[in-house]
């Protein structure tokens, strides 16, 4: 017995402890239930309006509180109003912890609640109701079928349309999935084995909690399962007055879409939910506003969500200036070259190791064999350096002690921290590291590059450090000199970077990403394909210019860069919900990560019914043409058995190159794969069933679905028979392989070949004469390089106690065993002498492949964590903010805001300053003289004068707000009083002294408040635009800095470590601007005096009219921009702009004239060295 063993024997494992603590509340339920099963129908809905009253009652007391505290905040002296703010987060934090014990009192019977509808709704065509309000509300739009109202009855029905089908409701909750809703509620991934109801199970914490009114999110991986859940599962909640809606049938901004978040029940992809909260901190009125607060989420295949896509950043961007002025076209043709030659080069490598190889197992010589084989595996080990993926090579690596002996030279040149390395690739020009994921230059590149170019260092970066020392060290220079030669270093060192950027970018497009792999072109335009579920991922870009990079590569139409409006990560935004759950058919391989992370704990619920699926163990070949091969033989055994297969493939490439395959043996089948990814949902539906078809039947009972291939097989029968071998049937030599062939009917199995996870959200349902034939075959390709995926593959089969089958089938040239392969694995076969087409099956093999993905998923673990680390920096700024962005947008606590950056600002000038420098800045910045004499200056306490100054700063703020207000009031009065019904909305100037922006105002409320909503708008305003301009400033800094950094390592420096310490340099000096200026333009602001008895102007609805001049940023300008950039359709299959592939012209000459309009000739010019 295994220690692990032992210890689950004396302690449990984890699932079943995790199951009795559950187990008592599941009882509870079971009690309750009865009592509910006996109520009528109005009765049920009766109860659900009893425990929902219960749950929001407990909310009010504190609600009352913070409502009596907010209206204390105007008439509170801005200094003192911080602790009713506290108060005020304090009775919120208690409300939802008083929430959530009402909710647990009441969880057994809300479950019981919706189980019974379920019940109802399953086992009565019509569930007859008095009608209500809501019920008529929900008949009266065409698209709700499942109602209908008779006079004073509604009518729900249990049939209707959901995701373009009739459905027909067949489903009650039984016991395991009711430990599942108690998971979910109670803020855990729930683990549920494919086909065991994910989706019903969320019904139940999804009813429970909807009952705060606060809002529960259903976040789906595409837009067609939330569409689909929210009219499958909506009839349910809808029955119960709880609303429900979808927010990607919606444009985004659009009055829908924010109804849609208002509902109880709110259904959308993780990506639009994402987008939503970047728009929302974009938006420039409350009214633009579409979220409320993130309350309850539960994540439906939260695995791909929150591991896969968590270090995928959401990104809003706009246009630049300048943002065509791009290296990646300028330099392709020679990263092209330079790859060209690399690449003949690695062939020519090859041929030599070959040669050299044979010759040292053919000498008889020991030393000189010795030495053929050093040199020939050294000249193999240089092949793989150079480019790994040459099939040629990956080929030659799967025969008989060829990986061993690489791998042992490999050891040898890596010995005391890879001392002998450089040896080993100097005649490389860059060495990849299909690992670490890079392309490196090597010495010889970088000579062959400046001879190219006829530059040696135009791709050299500088000793910046080297040179900016030596400058302060040089003491004839004066400080205007230094500075202006300093300016001069950094901005070459800028652009050298920018070079070496884009030459590493490239270098990586050509030999680390693969067309048809991880990524398609399609209509002109490169697109990612999700390497988890093989689906286009629509709108995402690579960062740092890679996707330029693969754009030049393809030749179309390389896009301008982009300015970063507004970013997240998933990972950030779902750690922002009060409480959240997810569930998945496989977490329980990255349950660390989650816990990690989302303190998010994986509970395995068990299954309804035992599993019947046999796993088979992995089918290893030596080559992947033997593998595939194989595979198309065990597709053909199962269709002629009646059993549908279900082909798992890890590319593009390889759907179609089985696709191709299976064509010629006349296999009709589905293709679902990135490039046909819309046809899923009905491509899954049909793969669980079989046909009727002709068979042909060889003479000892084998199968095929076309004749030659059954004519084929027979005549090989006969010349075993005729040639007398061993085991062969004698009596069929010297017959006609026609005459012992017939043929008949059966039942043959669909075939769909389905890249990774495709279809996930959609369950195979096997027809009877499936079930009885042995179920779905599922046949793996290759193994992945997360078991979660393989695993996920697997639990496509056995669903519900169904029969079914797994196998994976791997060659030694697959990716995953040539990087992390055991050698084991390699000299077995070897030592046993297979032979070409032989498969090797063990258990041994299978535990040794799954070594290999952990090695691959503690790789990529440490890949995301580092990765996260850097968008931590990040997300810690963002949250401050957007907290300071939404103070200012719904003006609550922007009166405290204001107040603190005075404060601010009045410290940092007296701590900075001498006296001379304080009059000057505080006449600069707070548009005051300062508040003490020289004398006090340098004998006063430094804390009295602070206080002074803050107090006289505050005070000549409110004189200049009190003006704006008294100056206003009476225009507002007049134009009110005489011409109310005309306005809604008026046009206020207001001035620093050198710009003018116009304030959009409510007439009506400026009225009211006797014109204090103009002074608010105005602070509004001024903050608002400020912060997001220094936050798209401060964003694009640290995406030049986080690019930059990665230099450090070659000072021998931590990356990360400088990143962090540089952001935060570069937090500081924002926070000083954004304080400046915010400061600047409030204790200037005032009326202009030759606008005080101008014209009224009407505000324009949505265009706004302000100028703001001589800024860092036209405000206008930014605004539209803004809006613009928020306005996006980021929906899955919103019609996106096609391009059309460029046609290249013909290349200049090189006498030519430069076709840039430079003046120079092509060859001087942009056609230096490409000729």
């Amino acid at each position: 017995m295994s220690f692990n063993k032992f210890l689950k024997s004396l302690f449990g494992d984890k699932s079943k402890r995790d199951m009795r603590l559950i187990q008592p509340l599941v009882e509870k339920v079971k009690e309750a239930y009865p009592e509910i099963e006996k109520l009528s129908n109005d009765e049920l809905r009766a109860k659900s309006k009893e425990i929902q009253a219960y749950v929001q009652d407990a909310a009010k007391p504190y609600k009352e509180k913070i409502a009596e505290l907010r209206a204390k905040i105007e008439d509170t002296p801005i200094d003192e109003r911080e602790p009713i703010f506290n108060e005020i987060d304090k009775q919120d934090k208690e409300m939802l912890e008083a929430l959530e014990k009402a909710l647990n009192d009441v969880m057994p019977v809300a479950f019981s609640i919706i189980k019974d509808t379920a019940r109802r709704f399953t086992q009565n065509a019509d569930t007859v109701v008095t009608a209500t309000d809501f019920d008529r509300e929900l008949a009266a739009n065409p698209k709700n079928d499942f109602i209908t109202i008779d006079g004073d009855k509604a009518i729900y029905h249990n049939e209707w349309t959901a995701g373009g089908n009739k459905i027909h409701w067949d489903m009650i909750h039984y016991d395991v999935q009711l430990f599942g809703g108690i998971a979910l509620h109670q803020g855990k991934i729930a683990e549920m084995a494919t086909g065991e109801g994910k989706t019903l199970v969320a019904t139940l914490p999804v009813f429970l909690n909807a009952l705060t009114g606060n809002g529960v999110h259903m976040v789906t991986v595409n837009d067609y399962l939330a569409k689909r859940d929210s009219e499958w599962m909506g009839p349910l909640y809808e029955f119960h007055g709880l609303s429900v809606d979808c927010i990607d049938k919606h444009q985004p901004n659009s009055q829908e879409r924010r109804k849609a978040y208002q509902a109880d029940i709110t259904f959308g992809t993780n990506n639009e939910f994402g987008f939503d909260y970047l728009r929302d901190n974009m938006a420039l009125s409350p009214d633009d506003l579409v979220q409320r607060r993130h309350n309850f989420a539960i994540v439906d295949e939260v695995d791909s969500v929150l591991i896969d896509d968590a270090r995928t950043p959401l990104i809003i961007s706009g246009p630049v200036p300048k943002g065509e002025n791009q290296m990646y076209e300028e330099y392709q043709p020679l990263v092209e070259k330079l790859y060209e030659v690399q690449r003949k080069q690695a062939t020519e490598l090859l041929a030599d190791a070959r040669q050299k190889i044979n010759a040292g197992r053919q000498e008889t010589n020991k030393n000189k064999a010795q030495q053929l084989l050093e040199e020939g595996f050294l000249s193999l080990y240089r092949s793989f350096k150079a480019l790994p993926k040459n099939k040629a090579l990956i080929k030659y690596l799967s025969e008989e002690g060829i990986k061993s002996g690489m791998q042992k030279t490999e050891e040898i040149y890596m010995e005391n921290n890879n001392r002998r390395m450089p040896e080993a690739v100097a005649p490389l020009y860059f060495v990849v590291d299909e690992k670490l994921n890079s392309a490196d230059l090597t010495d010889k590149g970088v000579d062959w590059l400046a001879n190219e170019v006829h530059d040696k260092d135009l791709f050299v970066l500088p000793d910046i450090a080297s040179q900016l020392s030596s400058l302060e060290n040089e003491k004839s220079l004066s400080d205007q000199e230094r500075l202006d030669k300093k300016d001069d270093l950094l901005s070459h060192y800028a652009v050298q970077s920018d070079r070496v950027h884009t030459l590493q970018q490239l270098l990586k497009a050509y030999t680390m990403f693969n067309k048809d792999d991880e990524y398609v072109v399609i209509d002109g335009e490169v697109k990612i394909v999700d390497e988890q579920t093989g689906r286009i991922m629509e709108g995402r870009r690579w960062s740092d210019g890679l996707h330029q990079a693969i754009e030049a590569k393809e030749h179309v139409k390389v896009e301008a860069a982009t300015q970063t409006f507004a970013t997240i990560t998933l990972q950030n935004y779902f750690r922002m919900y009060h409480k959240l759950a997810g569930m998945t058919g496989t977490a329980s391989t990255e349950a660390g990560e989650f816990w990690d992370i989302y303190k998010l704990d994986v509970v395995e619920i068990p299954t309804n019914r035992p599993i019947a699926r046999k796993d088979l163990e992995d089918r290893v070949y030596k080559t992947q043409r033997e593998k595939y091969a194989a595979v198309i033989e065990e597709v053909e055994e199962m269709r002629v058995a009646g059993r549908p297969c279900l082909v798992g493939t890890t590319s593009v490439e390889i759907s179609e190159l089985l696709s191709r395959m299976l064509t010629m043996r006349k296999i009709p089948h589905h293709v679902l794969n990135a490039k046909l990814h819309q046809k899923e949902a009905m491509i899954v539906a049909e793969a669980g069933k079989s046909t009727m078809g002709q068979v042909y039947i060889t003479s000892d009972g084998k199968a095929f679905t076309d004749k030659p291939s059954a004519v084929r097989y027979q005549d090989a029968l006969i010349k075993a028979a005729d040639e007398n071998k061993k085991g062969s049937d004698h009596a069929l030599a010297g017959k006609s392989a026609e005459s012992l062939i017939h043929n008949e009917e059966r039942l043959l199995g669909a075939v769909t070949i389905a890249t990774n996870m495709a279809g996930r959200g959609t369950d195979i349902k096997l027809t009877p004469d499936v079930k009885t034939a042995g179920g779905l075959a599922i046949i793996g390709t290759t193994r992945h390089e997360s078991r979660r995926v393989d695993r996920q593959l697997r639990g496509r089969a056995g669903r519900q106690g169904d029969p079914g089958s797994s196998v994976f089938y791997v060659s030694l040239e697959d990716e995953l065993m040539r990087k992390f392969g055991s050698e084991r694995i390699a000299r077995v076969m070897d030592r046993l002498g297979f032979e070409d087409g032989e498969r090797i099956e063990s258990p041994m093999i299978s535990k040794s492949i799954e070594r290999a993905q952990k090695k691959v998923e503690e790789n990529n673990f440490g890949i995301r964590k580092n990765l996260l680390e850097y968008d931590d920096v990040m997300n810690k700024q963002r949250t401050v903010i957007y907290e300071k962005r939404r103070h200012a947008l719904m003006g609550e606590r922007i009166g405290m805001d204001i107040a603190n950056i005075i404060w601010d600002r009045v410290l940092s000038i007296i701590e900075k300053n001498d006296f001379e420098g304080c009059k000057e800045s505080f006449l600069q910045v707070l548009s005051m003289e300062v508040p003490f004499t020289e004398e006090e200056f340098e004998n006063s306490d430094r804390g009295e004068l602070e206080e002074r100054a803050f107090q006289d700063a505050m005070a000549a703020f409110k004189r200049k707000t009190d003006r704006i207000q008294s100056e206003a009031f009476p225009v507002i009065k007049d134009v009110y009083e005489n011409q109310g019904s005309i306005y809604q909305f008026i046009l206020i100037p207001i001035t620093d002294g050198r710009h003018v922006v116009q304030l959009r105002v409510n007439l009506k409320e400026a009225y009211e408040t006797e014109a204090k909503n103009i002074v608010k708008e105005f602070e509004k305003f001024v903050v608002l635009h400020i912060i997001d301009d220094d936050w798209k400033e401060n964003l694009r800094q640290l995406d030049e800095l986080r690019h930059s950094v990665q230099n450090a390592s070659y000072e021998q420096k931590d990356p990360l470590l400088v990143f962090k310490l540089e952001s935060a340099k570069l937090w500081d000096s924002m926070i000083d601007d954004m304080n400046d200026r915010i400061a600047s333009f409030l204790m200037r602001g005032q009326i202009p005096v030759q606008q005080q008895q101008a014209p009224v102007q009407e505000a324009a609805p949505v265009e706004h009219q302000q100028r703001y001049n001589e800024q860092k940023v036209n405000f206008d300008e930014m605004e539209r921009t803004q809006r613009r950039a928020a306005m996006q359709d980021t929906r899955e299959g919103a019609q996106q702009q096609k391009h059309m592939p460029i046609i290249r012209e013909k290349m200049p000459r090189p006498n030519d004239p430069c076709p840039c309009g430079s003046g120079k000739k092509f060859k001087n010019c942009h056609g230096r060295g490409l000729r």
